[in-house]
C-alpha cells in the first residue's frame, strides 16, 4: 500500500487538506472539481454556494454515468467479438 501525503488543494475559493496516495491525479480531481462548481456558477448566478454545490455534483454523477455506460457497451460489444472469434476458431478446427 502507498504512503498517503498531504495536499492542500483549492476548489471553490476554499482550501481543503487531503491524505492523497497520488498527488497528480488529485491535483487534477481537485481541478475538474473547481472548473465545473465555476461553470456552474456562471450558469447560475446569484444562487447559494450550497445550490450550486449539488447542481455540480449532479453535473460530475451525470459524467461519472455516462462514462460507466460507455464502458460497459464496450465491454458487452467486445465479449460479443470475443465469443464469435472463438466460434470461428472452433468452426475452423474441427
Amino acid at each position: 500500500m502507498m504512503e498517503k501525503k498531504k495536499l492542500k488543494v483549492k476548489i471553490f475559493d476554499k482550501e481543503y487538506s487531503l491524505l492523497v496516495e497520488n498527488q497528480e491525479i488529485a491535483t487534477e480531481l481537485a481541478k475538474y472539481v473547481n472548473d465545473v462548481m465555476e461553470e456552474t456558477q456562471n450558469e447560475l448566478s446569484g444562487q447559494p454556494s450550497e445550490t450550486i454545490s449539488v447542481i455540480a455534483s449532479l453535473n460530475i454523477a451525470y459524467d461519472l454515468f455516462m462514462e460507466k455506460n460507455k464502458f460497459k457497451e464496450f465491454s458487452i460489444q467486445a465479449t460479443d467479438k470475443i465469443k464469435k472469434i472463438k466460434y470461428l476458431q472452433d468452426k475452423k478446427c474441427k
